[in-house]
């Protein structure tokens, strides 16, 4: 008599997802150390933009880095000669396959978390067109829209403040 064969655990995909993310975690501090001494001499200031991304059904654009942990808001450094705005449609479209046809600026912060000279212009998007998918496929491992009540675990904690305050009416911080 052959009784089947209980499924592992742990699938050998996840396993390898889990290790690439232990190894993202521990790896994070240094890359952006490494990064931010590159930028205090390559900028004054660094400068970046995100959006919040709302599709017709309310839920919201989340992108997971390759390079960092976490659910964020897509979006990215403004570089030299790029308005904030130009930068914006750039980094939505490359990290969500998204055409913004309109980007509201909703406010300003400061992210002390990544340097002393950080800012962050959060735009908001409702008016757009799906294009496809991340155009860097390296550098975005993946990306979804997600319903307020089902965001995916791992969300960053500036990422649930700012959805909050843009789709909840929490008061607006002045920091990241």
């Amino acid at each position: 008599m052959r009784f089947p064969q209980a499924p592992p655990l742990i699938r050998k995909d996840n396993f390898n997802e889990m290790r690439l993310d232990a190894l993202r975690q521990a790896l994070e501090p240094a890359i952006r150390r490494v990064l931010h001494l590159y930028w205090r001499f390559a900028r004054g200031m660094t400068f970046g933009v995100r959006a919040v991304v709302i599709d017709p059904s309310g839920r919201v654009l989340l992108v997971k880095h390759s390079y960092v942990s976490g659910w964020h808001l897509p979006g990215g450094g403004v570089e030299v000669g790029e308005t904030a705005e130009d930068a914006l449609m750039r980094e939505i479209l490359e990290e969500g396959g998204v055409k913004a046809r309109e980007a509201v600026l909703f406010g300003l912060y400061f992210n002390s978390r990544i340097s002393r000279r950080d800012h962050v212009a959060l735009y908001v998007v409702r008016d757009f067109a799906k294009e496809g998918g991340p155009l860097h496929p390296r550098e975005i491992i993946d990306h979804g829209f997600f319903a307020l009540d089902a965001l995916p675990e791992g969300t960053t904690r500036g990422t649930q403040a700012r959805l909050d305050e843009v789709l909840k009416g929490a008061p607006r911080a002045q920091r990241w």
